[in-house]
């Protein structure tokens, strides 16, 4: 489908609102540190019960004040789709000692891949590394607009639209890199564009739509873990040091 980017046309002289789209998603593969071969090497190394570290990365750049900017992708902080109660869906599931976000304090100053975000993790106690991203899709009349796309708001009247939200995540073993599987989950918020009349309500339909990707996201990883269980869950050996091991 093409992309449909929605220009400003003299918006001084019209006072026309407009909103400017979010940045995209990460190819949360494509930043992978391990060609084929290696990642068929891997092997779980998790004990459960298991403490999991979450962390939400998104493009480079991406234009969000809480994002801090790693090189090949951006960690955003802000909790702002992730509720308490999302947290503590996770936390009672069956083998889970603990979830925590990850701070960006612990993070280096650079990374060019996920597995560099491990280190972090291990300073957690962290088992298990939950990554995710967000993919933000703003259709008008059925066409997309774009990242970072500017919309006229005063142009859309009478016009179909909808925001799509995706929410897709890795979980990750923190000490050797194995990848347990992934989730992925969607939420579209449908309406006619001439409800945006503002950037304020634009935005609002934008985080609507993202939050209720999150909590079906959410739902995904309960159906998803007690499959991981069956399959690799096991106790703590006696003695065992807790490291990751190197790349």
């Amino acid at each position: 489908m093409r992309r449909l980017a929605i220009l400003v046309i003299a918006l001084a002289a019209t006072g026309c609102a407009h909103y400017t789209t979010p940045g995209g998603a990460v190819s949360l593969a494509g930043i992978d540190d391990a060609d084929i071969a290696e990642a068929f090497e891997r092997r779980p190394a998790a004990s459960f019960p298991a403490n999991i570290a979450t962390v939400r990365i998104q493009e480079r750049g991406y234009p969000n004040a809480a994002a801090k900017d790693l090189g090949a992708f951006s960690v955003v902080s802000v909790r702002d789709l992730e509720t308490d109660e999302a947290a503590a869906r996770i936390a009672k599931l069956d083998k889970v000692r603990g979830v925590a976000p990850l701070s960006t304090l612990l993070m280096p100053p650079t990374a060019a891949a996920i597995g560099d975000l491990r280190p972090s993790a291990a300073q957690l106690q962290a088992d298990l590394l939950l990554v995710y991203t967000v993919d933000t899709l703003f259709t008008i009349d059925g066409s997309d607009v774009g990242p970072l796309s500017v919309i006229s708001l005063g142009m859309l009247r009478d016009r179909s639209a909808s925001v799509t939200a995706t929410v897709a995540g890795i979980l990750i073993d923190v000490r050797t890199g194995f990848i347990y599987g992934a989730i992925e989950a969607s939420a579209t918020e449908e309406q006619r564009a001439s409800a945006w009349t503002s950037s304020a309500k634009t935005d609002a339909a934008r985080i609507r739509a993202e939050k209720a990707a999150f909590a079906a996201y959410v739902g995904e990883f309960e159906g998803f873990w007690p499959d991981l269980l069956v399959a690799h869950a096991r106790p703590y050996p006696p003695g065992r040091r807790y490291y990751v091991e190197d790349r």
